[in-house]
């Protein structure tokens, strides 16, 4: 049953903050291909949020989407994506043959994700063809509930910025879910962060981001011990614009119970060295229909 389960199950990098976090996970189900439950969950997303990074190794993210159906696996070990970044994404370059991909599927209905890591093996027009590697699930804390439609994005020029203008810091602070791209030896990884809209805070180019109590994989923290370089995506779906910031990560593991937002363990933090601003970038609408029921109180009450 579990032959196809990674050893070693965590990097050097995870299994540090592990140790720093003085907790070890509740058992581990990262596999080298996926398992079908995980095939059809792809198969039914109307998007997906990837990462990979440039020639010199900095994360990027973005979005990619269509009708369900979209993502198809012929096989446990292989995902094929029928779509490709618009050219002016500042990640589009780099998804190319040979370059590391991070896969995060989420449902927004049923607070169900998963991940796929790996490896692009092939683009087509219209069509990724990745070589999954590592395949595992998530607990479904701290998504919050809604539903994902088709919508009417009219893409725009890139903005590039080399540090957070006005209209930057007030979407950050406005969200209420993030991804962040990380990379380690195995290649690169994306995750989910979600909160109370503000529980990112913004101090001029630095983001404070909360980190809340998890599955104990360590997979994000574990891979900023090893190289801090990150890049986080905030998406307005209802607006359908972008934003993407890259920057150094500091975590701060020992925070004073008076100085963390309600039910964090630590905090992390994100100094911005570059952002880019796409309006009008993902074709769908999000209708919120509940807060994750890990907010429907203040956490730690």
């Amino acid at each position: 049953m579990f032959g196809d389960l990674i050893e070693p199950q965590f990097h050097p990098g995870e299994r540090e903050a592990q140790a720093r976090a003085g907790v070890a996970p509740r058992g581990s189900a990262i596999r080298h291909r996926m398992p079908d439950q995980h095939r059809l969950f792809f198969a039914a997303l109307p998007f997906v949020v990837v990462a990979t990074t440039d020639d010199a190794g900095w994360p990027l993210a973005t979005i990619l989407s269509g009708l369900p159906g979209f993502i198809a696996s012929p096989d446990a070990e292989t995902l094929w994506i029928a779509a490709v970044p618009d050219p002016r994404d500042p990640a589009g370059a780099w998804l190319k043959p040979g370059a590391p991909i991070g896969i995060l599927g989420i449902d927004l209905a049923t607070r169900r994700r998963n991940r796929a890591n790996g490896w692009i093996a092939n683009v087509l027009p219209g069509r990724l063809t990745v070589a999954v590697k590592e395949s595992f699930g998530n607990c479904p804390q701290y998504i919050h509930i809604g539903d994902i439609e088709p919508g009417h994005a009219v893409p725009h020029d890139v903005e590039t910025l080399d540090r957070l203008d006005e209209p930057a810091r007030d979407a950050i602070a406005a969200a209420d879910t993030l991804f962040v791209a990380t990379v380690s030896g195995h290649g690169v990884d994306i995750s989910h962060r979600g909160g109370r809209p503000g529980f990112v805070q913004v101090g001029g180019d630095t983001l404070t981001v909360p980190d809340y109590a998890g599955n104990r994989y360590f997979n994000t923290l574990g891979n900023m011990l090893l190289d801090p370089r990150a890049a986080l995506l905030f998406p307005d779906f209802a607006s359908g614009d972008l934003l993407l910031v890259q920057g150094q990560t500091e975590i701060l593991w020992d925070v004073p119970e008076g100085e963390r937002l309600p039910g964090a363990e630590r905090l992390w933090r994100l100094h911005v060295t570059r952002a880019w601003r796409r309006r009008g970038a993902v074709p769908l609408h999000w209708t919120l229909r509940a807060m994750s029921p890990s907010f429907a109180q203040p956490p730690g009450t």
